[in-house]
C-alpha cells in the first residue's frame, strides 16, 4: 500500500480554508492512488482522512491515548487504528509509514514533525553518499510559515534545504509526489 503520512493541526474545524484544503488533499491523494496516514484525530488529520476515504483510499490513524486520554478514539474516517504507547514512537511510527511526509500548517507539534521528518531525510541521504544511492525525498512543507522556519533552520542551523520542498498550497503537493512515484 502506498502511503502518504500528513502532519497537521488539530484544532481547525469543518468549513474553515485550512480543514477544506486538507480534505482536498486527501480526496485528491485518494483519487491518484495514495492511502494517506495520519495522527488520527480532529482538525486537518480528519480532513485529510475524510477526503481520502471519499476517494476509496485507505486511511491509517496512529493515535496517543495515553497523552490525549480526553480524544475518545480516532475520527470516524480512520480505517486503521495503531496506538503508540508514546510520542517520540508515534512519529516514528507516521515516518515508518510513509513513503512520502506532507506538513500542513499547524502548531509547535506539527513543527517537530516536520523537523524530525527532515532530519530522518538527512541521516538518508548521508547514508545513500555513503553507499553511492540516490538521495531520499524529505517532507514537503505547505504554507509560508514552513519556509519562513526552513530558511531560518538552514541559515542558522546548517539545514540542507534540498532536501525539503516548500510549496505555497496544498495544491502544489501533487505534483510534488506523483511524478516520482508513479
Amino acid at each position: 500500500m502506498r502511503i502518504v503520512t500528513v502532519f497537521g493541526s488539530s484544532t481547525s474545524s469543518e468549513g474553515d480554508d485550512e480543514y477544506e484544503a486538507a480534505r482536498w488533499l486527501g480526496a485528491e491523494l485518494g483519487r491518484t492512488g495514495w492511502g494517506v496516514a495520519t495522527g488520527g484525530y480532529g482538525g486537518t488529520m480528519e480532513a485529510v482522512s475524510a477526503g481520502a476515504a471519499s476517494e476509496g483510499a485507505a486511511v491509517v490513524g496512529v493515535t496517543l491515548p495515553l497523552l490525549f486520554p480526553e480524544r475518545a478514539g480516532p475520527n470516524r474516517f480512520v480505517g486503521k487504528e495503531i496506538q503508540a504507547a508514546t510520542l517520540g514512537e508515534r512519529i516514528q511510527r507516521l515516518l515508518d509509514l510513509g513513503d512520502h511526509w506532507v506538513a500542513l500548517p499547524g502548531s509547535i507539534g506539527t513543527a517537530a514533525e516536520l523537523v524530525i521528518a527532515w532530519n530522518q531525510a538527512y541521516i538518508a541521504a548521508r547514508s545513500a553518499n555513503r553507499t553511492r544511492q540516490s538521495i531520499a525525498l524529505g517532507p514537503i512543507a505547505v504554507g509560508a510559515g514552513w519556509k519562513a522556519l526552513a530558511t531560518v533552520l538552514a541559515a542558522h542551523a546548517g539545514a540542507d534545504l534540498r532536501l525539503i520542498a516548500c510549496v505555497e498550497s496544498v495544491q502544489e503537493v501533487p505534483a510534488q509526489i506523483n511524478p516520482v512515484s508513479t
